[in-house]
């Protein structure tokens, strides 16, 4: 079960890098588009692509913001999964649940997920993963007062 972890963890990290690279190539395409028709709006004395231009470039931003909002949990996830974290399990349970709308290659990546994080090995392996990193504390010392 351990090496379906790290693979799930792999996954989620190459599959969230790709959603921020895509990301990012659309807010260069918009930001293309609003530099590109601000400046033929400027040279032909149009004043509709220097309108529109701005509104471009926020549309951009607004979708690369909204594409890494949804990406970054899943990075973060897949480096608890490949680093066996505690907190890591209950984080990509929920972004498998959200990775099943995303058709085709999310679907298959949320259902291997959930196979993954609720197999019962996986629930004991962070389990004790959790009391290795937090072993139980002894008792403090009682003092005894002689009297």
């Amino acid at each position: 079960m351990r090496d379906h972890i790290k693979i799930l963890g792999i996954l989620n990290i190459v599959w969230a890098s790709i959603s921020i690279v895509m990301g990012l190539i659309v807010l260069l395409v918009f930001g293309g588009m609003a530099g590109f028709l601000s400046v033929t709006g400027a040279t032909y004395n149009d004043n509709g692509g220097i309108l529109v231009a701005p509104f471009m470039a926020i549309l951009g931003v607004i979708i690369v913001a909204v594409i890494c909002i949804v990406s970054l949990p899943a990075l973060i996830g897949g480096i608890g999964l490949v680093k066996y974290k505690s907190w890591s399990r209950p984080l990509m349970i929920v972004i498998s649940v959200l990775h099943l709308l995303s058709v085709p290659i999310g679907t298959a990546l949320g259902v291997y997920g959930l196979w993954v994080l609720f197999h019962a090995d996986a629930k004991r392996l962070f389990d004790q993963n959790a009391t290795l990193y937090f072993p139980p504390q002894p008792p403090p010392p009682t003092v005894v007062q002689n009297p």
